[in-house]
Protein backbone atom coordinates (compact mmCIF):
# COMPACT_ATOMS: atom_id res chain seq x y z
CA UNK A 1 0.00 0.00 0.00
CA UNK A 2 1.29 3.57 -0.97
CA UNK A 3 2.98 6.00 2.64
CA UNK A 4 -0.02 8.57 1.32
CA UNK A 5 -3.65 8.46 1.06
CA UNK A 6 -6.01 10.32 -1.28
CA UNK A 7 -8.80 10.28 -3.40
CA UNK A 8 -9.06 7.32 -6.30
CA UNK A 9 -11.94 6.00 -8.19
CA UNK A 10 -13.16 2.50 -8.20
CA UNK A 11 -14.99 2.47 -11.84
CA UNK A 12 -17.00 5.39 -12.85
CA UNK A 13 -18.96 6.23 -9.90
CA UNK A 14 -17.24 4.73 -6.77
CA UNK A 15 -15.02 7.58 -4.53
CA UNK A 16 -12.46 5.81 -2.08
CA UNK A 17 -10.55 7.89 0.09
CA UNK A 18 -7.23 5.68 1.95
CA UNK A 19 -4.01 4.11 0.91
CA UNK A 20 -4.01 1.79 -2.82
CA UNK A 21 -1.22 0.06 -3.98
CA UNK A 22 -1.46 0.91 -7.74
CA UNK A 23 -1.92 4.57 -9.61
CA UNK A 24 -2.01 7.96 -7.60
CA UNK A 25 -3.83 9.62 -5.08
CA UNK A 26 -5.15 13.17 -5.50
CA UNK A 27 -5.87 15.62 -2.68
CA UNK A 28 -9.52 16.85 -4.32
CA UNK A 29 -12.33 14.44 -5.69
CA UNK A 30 -12.65 15.88 -9.28
CA UNK A 31 -12.68 14.20 -11.98
CA UNK A 32 -9.06 13.12 -12.96
CA UNK A 33 -9.04 10.73 -10.57
CA UNK A 34 -7.03 7.68 -10.74
CA UNK A 35 -9.21 4.21 -11.45
CA UNK A 36 -8.27 0.71 -9.77
CA UNK A 37 -11.08 -1.04 -11.23
CA UNK A 38 -8.80 -2.26 -14.06
CA UNK A 39 -5.89 -3.25 -11.78
CA UNK A 40 -8.13 -6.47 -10.08
CA UNK A 41 -6.82 -9.58 -10.29
CA UNK A 42 -8.56 -12.97 -9.63
CA UNK A 43 -6.31 -15.72 -7.87
CA UNK A 44 -8.36 -19.15 -7.85
CA UNK A 45 -11.40 -17.61 -7.82
CA UNK A 46 -10.43 -14.64 -5.36
CA UNK A 47 -10.39 -10.85 -6.06
CA UNK A 48 -7.13 -9.55 -5.40
CA UNK A 49 -7.74 -5.68 -4.78
CA UNK A 50 -5.91 -2.74 -5.27
CA UNK A 51 -6.54 -1.01 -1.81
CA UNK A 52 -8.53 -2.14 1.59
CA UNK A 53 -12.11 -2.31 1.43
CA UNK A 54 -12.61 -2.45 4.91
CA UNK A 55 -10.15 0.56 5.17
CA UNK A 56 -11.93 2.41 2.12
CA UNK A 57 -15.06 1.69 3.93
CA UNK A 58 -14.37 2.85 7.58
CA UNK A 59 -12.32 5.61 5.87
CA UNK A 60 -16.01 6.72 4.78
CA UNK A 61 -18.29 6.57 7.50
CA UNK A 62 -16.45 7.63 9.93
CA UNK A 63 -15.20 10.59 7.42
CA UNK A 64 -11.56 10.66 8.07
CA UNK A 65 -11.58 11.74 4.12
CA UNK A 66 -12.25 15.25 5.93
CA UNK A 67 -9.04 15.49 7.72
CA UNK A 68 -9.39 18.16 10.83
CA UNK A 69 -10.07 21.76 9.29
CA UNK A 70 -8.63 23.90 11.84
CA UNK A 71 -9.31 26.92 9.98
CA UNK A 72 -13.22 25.86 10.60
CA UNK A 73 -12.77 25.24 14.02
CA UNK A 74 -11.37 28.51 14.96
CA UNK A 75 -14.31 30.17 12.88
CA UNK A 76 -16.57 27.53 15.14
CA UNK A 77 -15.25 29.07 18.82
CA UNK A 78 -15.21 32.68 17.38
CA UNK A 79 -18.83 31.91 16.05
CA UNK A 80 -19.78 30.72 19.53
CA UNK A 81 -18.50 33.75 21.58
CA UNK A 82 -20.53 36.70 19.64
CA UNK A 83 -23.23 34.49 19.41
CA UNK A 84 -24.72 35.80 22.69
CA UNK A 85 -24.60 39.69 21.19
CA UNK A 86 -26.62 38.01 18.01
CA UNK A 87 -29.79 38.54 17.05
CA UNK A 88 -31.70 35.08 15.26
CA UNK A 89 -31.34 36.82 11.64
CA UNK A 90 -27.98 37.71 12.26
CA UNK A 91 -26.54 34.40 13.32
CA UNK A 92 -28.85 33.05 9.64
CA UNK A 93 -26.67 35.23 7.78
CA UNK A 94 -23.67 34.50 9.20
CA UNK A 95 -24.07 31.29 8.79
CA UNK A 96 -25.48 31.72 4.95
CA UNK A 97 -21.84 33.46 4.87
CA UNK A 98 -20.41 30.29 5.74
CA UNK A 99 -21.81 27.57 3.47
CA UNK A 100 -20.05 29.42 0.89
CA UNK A 101 -20.49 27.60 -2.73
CA UNK A 102 -21.17 24.42 -1.36
CA UNK A 103 -23.63 23.49 -4.50
CA UNK A 104 -19.81 23.35 -6.04
CA UNK A 105 -18.79 20.37 -3.60
CA UNK A 106 -18.40 17.04 -5.89
CA UNK A 107 -17.68 14.63 -2.70
CA UNK A 108 -19.80 13.43 -0.99
CA UNK A 109 -22.95 13.34 -3.14
CA UNK A 110 -25.93 15.60 -2.78
CA UNK A 111 -28.44 15.48 -2.21
CA UNK A 112 -27.76 11.58 -0.73
CA UNK A 113 -24.33 9.68 -1.25
CA UNK A 114 -24.58 5.82 -1.10
CA UNK A 115 -20.73 5.52 -1.69
CA UNK A 116 -20.40 3.00 1.05
CA UNK A 117 -23.06 1.15 -0.59
CA UNK A 118 -22.12 1.27 -4.11
CA UNK A 119 -18.51 0.02 -3.29
CA UNK A 120 -20.07 -2.94 -1.61
CA UNK A 121 -22.84 -4.14 -3.90
CA UNK A 122 -19.55 -3.74 -6.73
CA UNK A 123 -17.39 -6.07 -4.66
CA UNK A 124 -20.05 -8.75 -4.15
CA UNK A 125 -21.02 -8.55 -7.68
CA UNK A 126 -17.19 -8.93 -8.98
CA UNK A 127 -16.90 -11.52 -6.19
CA UNK A 128 -19.85 -13.70 -7.84
CA UNK A 129 -18.56 -13.41 -11.11
CA UNK A 130 -15.21 -14.18 -10.12
CA UNK A 131 -16.54 -17.30 -8.39
CA UNK A 132 -18.97 -18.16 -10.57
CA UNK A 133 -21.97 -17.91 -8.32
CA UNK A 134 -25.17 -16.91 -9.48
CA UNK A 135 -26.75 -16.20 -5.76
CA UNK A 136 -25.67 -15.26 -2.90
CA UNK A 137 -27.98 -15.38 0.34
CA UNK A 138 -28.67 -12.85 3.18
CA UNK A 139 -30.55 -11.57 5.90
CA UNK A 140 -32.82 -9.03 4.74
CA UNK A 141 -31.88 -5.02 5.97
CA UNK A 142 -35.43 -4.27 7.40
CA UNK A 143 -37.86 -6.55 9.70
CA UNK A 144 -40.87 -8.06 7.84
CA UNK A 145 -39.47 -7.82 4.85
CA UNK A 146 -39.85 -3.51 4.49
CA UNK A 147 -38.93 -2.37 2.00
CA UNK A 148 -37.24 0.37 3.74
CA UNK A 149 -36.80 2.53 7.09
CA UNK A 150 -38.01 6.04 8.05
CA UNK A 151 -37.99 7.07 11.19
CA UNK A 152 -38.60 10.68 12.80
CA UNK A 153 -36.47 12.94 15.30
CA UNK A 154 -36.78 16.41 17.19
CA UNK A 155 -34.24 18.37 19.04
CA UNK A 156 -35.58 20.52 21.45
CA UNK A 157 -33.39 23.64 21.68
CA UNK A 158 -34.91 26.14 23.28
CA UNK A 159 -37.96 27.13 25.74
CA UNK A 160 -39.97 27.80 23.53
CA UNK A 161 -39.55 24.50 21.41
CA UNK A 162 -40.19 22.48 24.96
CA UNK A 163 -43.18 24.55 25.26
CA UNK A 164 -44.30 22.75 22.12
CA UNK A 165 -43.77 19.19 22.32
CA UNK A 166 -46.79 18.14 23.62
CA UNK A 167 -48.70 20.34 19.82
CA UNK A 168 -45.53 18.33 17.90
CA UNK A 169 -46.75 14.73 19.50
CA UNK A 170 -50.08 15.89 18.55
CA UNK A 171 -49.22 15.99 15.34
CA UNK A 172 -47.41 12.93 14.97
CA UNK A 173 -50.28 11.32 16.29
CA UNK A 174 -52.58 12.44 13.93
CA UNK A 175 -49.65 11.40 11.00
CA UNK A 176 -49.62 8.04 12.47
CA UNK A 177 -45.68 8.26 13.26
CA UNK A 178 -43.79 8.51 16.76
CA UNK A 179 -40.46 10.13 17.53
CA UNK A 180 -38.05 10.39 19.07
CA UNK A 181 -37.29 13.83 21.73
CA UNK A 182 -33.80 14.81 22.28
CA UNK A 183 -33.88 16.70 25.57
CA UNK A 184 -30.71 19.20 26.21
CA UNK A 185 -29.97 18.57 29.77
CA UNK A 186 -28.17 21.48 31.10
CA UNK A 187 -28.60 25.49 30.83
CA UNK A 188 -31.07 25.88 27.92
CA UNK A 189 -34.17 24.87 29.85
CA UNK A 190 -35.35 23.65 32.66
CA UNK A 191 -36.32 19.70 32.32
CA UNK A 192 -39.53 18.64 33.71
CA UNK A 193 -39.49 14.79 34.51
CA UNK A 194 -43.15 15.03 34.23
CA UNK A 195 -42.68 16.17 30.75
CA UNK A 196 -40.16 13.63 30.18
CA UNK A 197 -42.57 10.70 31.54
CA UNK A 198 -45.39 12.14 29.20
CA UNK A 199 -43.44 11.99 26.17
CA UNK A 200 -42.95 8.24 27.25
CA UNK A 201 -46.60 7.86 28.04
CA UNK A 202 -47.69 8.41 24.94
CA UNK A 203 -45.05 5.93 22.98
CA UNK A 204 -42.59 8.85 22.27
CA UNK A 205 -38.76 8.63 23.05
CA UNK A 206 -36.46 10.24 25.23
CA UNK A 207 -32.93 10.76 23.82
CA UNK A 208 -30.26 13.56 25.46
CA UNK A 209 -28.73 16.33 22.94
CA UNK A 210 -25.69 17.37 24.21
CA UNK A 211 -24.84 18.76 27.26
CA UNK A 212 -25.56 22.79 27.48
CA UNK A 213 -25.11 22.95 23.27
CA UNK A 214 -22.73 25.46 23.52
CA UNK A 215 -20.50 24.57 20.45
CA UNK A 216 -17.46 23.30 22.84
CA UNK A 217 -18.25 19.76 23.11
CA UNK A 218 -15.45 18.42 21.34
CA UNK A 219 -13.28 21.45 21.58
CA UNK A 220 -10.47 18.84 23.13
CA UNK A 221 -10.68 15.51 24.25
CA UNK A 222 -10.15 16.76 27.68
CA UNK A 223 -13.48 18.33 27.96
CA UNK A 224 -15.27 16.23 25.86
CA UNK A 225 -14.57 13.01 28.14
CA UNK A 226 -15.28 15.23 30.99
CA UNK A 227 -18.53 16.57 29.54
CA UNK A 228 -19.73 13.05 28.60
CA UNK A 229 -19.38 11.81 32.44
CA UNK A 230 -22.33 14.16 32.93
CA UNK A 231 -23.78 13.06 29.81
CA UNK A 232 -23.81 9.83 30.99
CA UNK A 233 -25.48 10.09 34.21
CA UNK A 234 -28.22 12.03 32.23
CA UNK A 235 -28.82 9.31 29.85
CA UNK A 236 -28.99 6.77 32.85
CA UNK A 237 -31.78 9.86 35.01
CA UNK A 238 -33.81 9.73 31.70
CA UNK A 239 -33.89 6.25 30.59
CA UNK A 240 -32.34 7.25 27.33
CA UNK A 241 -30.39 5.26 24.90
CA UNK A 242 -29.50 7.62 22.25
CA UNK A 243 -27.35 10.62 22.08
CA UNK A 244 -27.05 13.05 19.62
CA UNK A 245 -24.65 15.98 19.63
CA UNK A 246 -25.84 19.44 19.23
CA UNK A 247 -25.25 21.41 15.52
CA UNK A 248 -24.25 17.43 14.74
CA UNK A 249 -20.64 17.94 15.53
CA UNK A 250 -18.75 15.02 16.01
CA UNK A 251 -15.28 13.07 16.67
CA UNK A 252 -16.21 9.02 16.18
CA UNK A 253 -13.05 8.58 17.22
CA UNK A 254 -14.35 9.44 20.62
CA UNK A 255 -17.14 7.92 21.15
CA UNK A 256 -15.88 5.22 23.02
CA UNK A 257 -16.32 7.66 26.08
CA UNK A 258 -20.03 7.56 25.49
CA UNK A 259 -22.59 5.19 27.32
CA UNK A 260 -25.42 5.14 25.22
CA UNK A 261 -26.74 2.24 22.56
CA UNK A 262 -26.62 4.35 19.97
CA UNK A 263 -25.75 8.00 18.76
CA UNK A 264 -27.04 10.08 15.73
CA UNK A 265 -25.32 12.88 14.97
CA UNK A 266 -23.31 11.98 11.49
CA UNK A 267 -24.94 13.39 8.45
CA UNK A 268 -24.99 10.95 5.07
CA UNK A 269 -23.88 14.21 3.10
CA UNK A 270 -23.13 17.31 5.42
CA UNK A 271 -22.68 20.12 2.78
CA UNK A 272 -25.31 22.25 4.61
CA UNK A 273 -24.14 21.76 7.78
CA UNK A 274 -21.42 23.53 9.82
CA UNK A 275 -19.09 20.70 10.04
CA UNK A 276 -18.83 19.15 6.27
CA UNK A 277 -18.26 15.76 5.82
CA UNK A 278 -20.88 13.00 5.73
CA UNK A 279 -20.69 9.27 6.14
CA UNK A 280 -21.36 7.93 2.62
CA UNK A 281 -24.25 6.00 3.65
CA UNK A 282 -28.20 5.35 4.20
CA UNK A 283 -27.74 2.26 6.72
CA UNK A 284 -26.66 1.84 10.55
CA UNK A 285 -23.19 0.72 11.28
CA UNK A 286 -21.32 0.02 14.39
CA UNK A 287 -18.61 2.68 15.46
CA UNK A 288 -17.11 0.48 18.48
CA UNK A 289 -20.08 -0.64 20.91
CA UNK A 290 -22.30 2.16 19.25
CA UNK A 291 -24.43 1.66 16.92
CA UNK A 292 -24.67 4.93 14.26
CA UNK A 293 -28.53 5.98 12.72
CA UNK A 294 -26.92 8.77 10.69
CA UNK A 295 -28.96 11.66 9.50
CA UNK A 296 -30.09 11.15 6.02
CA UNK A 297 -31.73 14.20 5.06
CA UNK A 298 -31.23 18.07 5.06
CA UNK A 299 -32.44 19.27 8.16
CA UNK A 300 -35.86 21.51 9.00
CA UNK A 301 -33.51 24.65 10.19
CA UNK A 302 -31.38 24.30 6.91
CA UNK A 303 -34.40 24.16 4.29
CA UNK A 304 -36.42 26.48 5.53
CA UNK A 305 -33.67 29.05 6.46
CA UNK A 306 -30.34 28.30 4.52
CA UNK A 307 -31.91 27.23 1.49
CA UNK A 308 -35.29 29.58 2.49
CA UNK A 309 -37.77 26.82 0.36
CA UNK A 310 -40.56 26.49 1.58
CA UNK A 311 -42.25 23.23 0.08
CA UNK A 312 -40.90 19.84 0.80
CA UNK A 313 -40.09 18.57 -2.36
CA UNK A 314 -35.84 18.23 -1.50
CA UNK A 315 -37.52 16.03 1.55
CA UNK A 316 -39.46 14.02 -1.12
CA UNK A 317 -36.13 13.67 -3.46
CA UNK A 318 -34.15 12.45 -0.36
CA UNK A 319 -36.59 9.97 0.71
CA UNK A 320 -37.09 8.45 -2.86
CA UNK A 321 -33.69 8.18 -3.69
CA UNK A 322 -33.40 6.23 0.21
CA UNK A 323 -36.13 3.60 -0.35
CA UNK A 324 -34.77 2.90 -3.66
CA UNK A 325 -31.81 1.89 -2.06
CA UNK A 326 -33.65 -0.14 0.74
CA UNK A 327 -31.72 2.26 3.51
CA UNK A 328 -32.98 4.22 6.10
CA UNK A 329 -34.71 7.66 6.15
CA UNK A 330 -33.70 9.98 9.00
CA UNK A 331 -35.23 13.17 9.56
CA UNK A 332 -34.33 16.00 12.27
CA UNK A 333 -37.16 18.27 12.71
CA UNK A 334 -36.96 21.03 15.35
CA UNK A 335 -39.92 22.15 17.50
CA UNK A 336 -38.30 25.46 18.17
CA UNK A 337 -38.60 26.34 14.25
CA UNK A 338 -42.27 25.59 13.58
CA UNK A 339 -43.26 28.71 15.36
CA UNK A 340 -45.75 29.92 12.44
CA UNK A 341 -48.49 28.49 10.55
CA UNK A 342 -46.75 28.37 7.27
CA UNK A 343 -43.56 25.81 8.68
CA UNK A 344 -45.96 23.90 10.77
CA UNK A 345 -48.34 23.41 7.37
CA UNK A 346 -45.06 22.50 5.60
CA UNK A 347 -44.30 19.53 8.32
CA UNK A 348 -47.84 18.32 8.50
CA UNK A 349 -47.37 17.84 4.62
CA UNK A 350 -44.35 16.08 5.04
CA UNK A 351 -46.53 13.98 7.55
CA UNK A 352 -49.05 13.04 4.57
CA UNK A 353 -46.69 12.59 2.50
CA UNK A 354 -44.72 9.57 4.58
CA UNK A 355 -48.23 8.03 5.19
CA UNK A 356 -49.03 7.96 1.51
CA UNK A 357 -45.42 6.27 1.01
CA UNK A 358 -46.38 4.03 3.93
CA UNK A 359 -50.31 2.86 2.34
CA UNK A 360 -48.51 2.14 -1.27
CA UNK A 361 -45.38 0.06 0.10
CA UNK A 362 -44.15 -1.62 2.66
CA UNK A 363 -42.03 0.58 4.99
CA UNK A 364 -41.32 0.46 8.58
CA UNK A 365 -41.92 3.50 10.63
CA UNK A 366 -39.57 2.87 13.58
CA UNK A 367 -38.48 4.85 16.87
CA UNK A 368 -34.61 4.92 17.09
CA UNK A 369 -34.43 2.88 19.69
CA UNK A 370 -36.00 0.47 17.68
CA UNK A 371 -34.46 0.41 14.58
CA UNK A 372 -30.89 -0.20 17.60
CA UNK A 373 -32.64 -3.17 18.55
CA UNK A 374 -32.91 -4.57 15.02
CA UNK A 375 -29.89 -4.13 13.74
CA UNK A 376 -28.07 -5.07 17.08
CA UNK A 377 -30.17 -8.46 16.48
CA UNK A 378 -29.78 -8.98 12.90
CA UNK A 379 -26.08 -8.47 13.54
CA UNK A 380 -26.31 -11.63 16.00
CA UNK A 381 -28.47 -13.97 13.33
CA UNK A 382 -26.52 -16.30 10.60
CA UNK A 383 -27.59 -18.13 7.77
CA UNK A 384 -27.57 -22.12 8.13
CA UNK A 385 -28.16 -24.71 5.80
CA UNK A 386 -28.57 -27.78 5.03
CA UNK A 387 -27.15 -28.23 1.88
CA UNK A 388 -30.11 -27.69 -0.14
CA UNK A 389 -32.19 -24.97 1.76
CA UNK A 390 -31.29 -21.83 3.71
CA UNK A 391 -32.79 -20.44 7.19
CA UNK A 392 -32.41 -18.02 9.54
CA UNK A 393 -31.04 -18.83 13.02
CA UNK A 394 -31.08 -16.60 16.66
CA UNK A 395 -33.13 -14.61 18.55
CA UNK A 396 -35.65 -12.30 16.74
CA UNK A 397 -34.89 -14.59 13.40
CA UNK A 398 -39.13 -14.88 13.17
CA UNK A 399 -39.34 -10.95 12.15
CA UNK A 400 -36.10 -11.84 9.55
CA UNK A 401 -36.37 -12.22 6.15
CA UNK A 402 -34.19 -14.39 3.88
CA UNK A 403 -32.91 -12.42 0.39
CA UNK A 404 -30.94 -13.15 -2.31
CA UNK A 405 -28.31 -11.10 -4.16
CA UNK A 406 -28.21 -12.06 -7.76
CA UNK A 407 -26.35 -11.03 -10.79
CA UNK A 408 -28.94 -9.29 -13.43
CA UNK A 409 -27.37 -8.12 -17.06
CA UNK A 410 -24.45 -6.95 -15.09
CA UNK A 411 -26.07 -5.43 -12.56
CA UNK A 412 -26.90 -6.76 -8.73
CA UNK A 413 -30.52 -6.78 -7.22
CA UNK A 414 -32.08 -8.10 -4.42
CA UNK A 415 -34.96 -10.59 -4.11
CA UNK A 416 -36.96 -11.47 -0.97
CA UNK A 417 -37.17 -15.25 -0.89
CA UNK A 418 -40.82 -16.56 -0.39
CA UNK A 419 -41.12 -19.33 1.99
CA UNK A 420 -40.90 -22.10 -0.67
CA UNK A 421 -38.01 -20.61 -2.75
CA UNK A 422 -35.40 -20.28 0.01
CA UNK A 423 -33.46 -23.47 -1.56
Amino acid sequence: MSPDQGYFKFGDDVICWGHSGSGTRQIQADLSLYDTLAEIQIDDGRLVLPFNANEIIDNLRLERYTGRRHRRQLLRRLYYLIRPYTNRAVRKEIQRLSLGKWQALTFPHWPVDTTVEDLSESLLRLSMQAQGIAHVPFIWFWPEGARGCVTMTHDVETAAGLDRCTELMDLDDAGDIKAAFQIVPEKRYPVSPTLLQSIRDRGFEVGVQDLNHDGGLFNSYQEFVRRATAINRYGKEYGAKGFRAGVLYRRPEWYDALEFSYDMSIPNVAHLDPQRGGCCTIMPYFIGKLLEIPVTTTQDYSLFHLLRQRSIDLWQTQTELILGRNGLVSFIVHPDYLANAELKAMYVKLLEYLQRVRQRENIWMALPGEIDRWWRARSRMSIVSDGQCFRIEGEGSERAQLAFARKVNGRLVYEIASSSANC
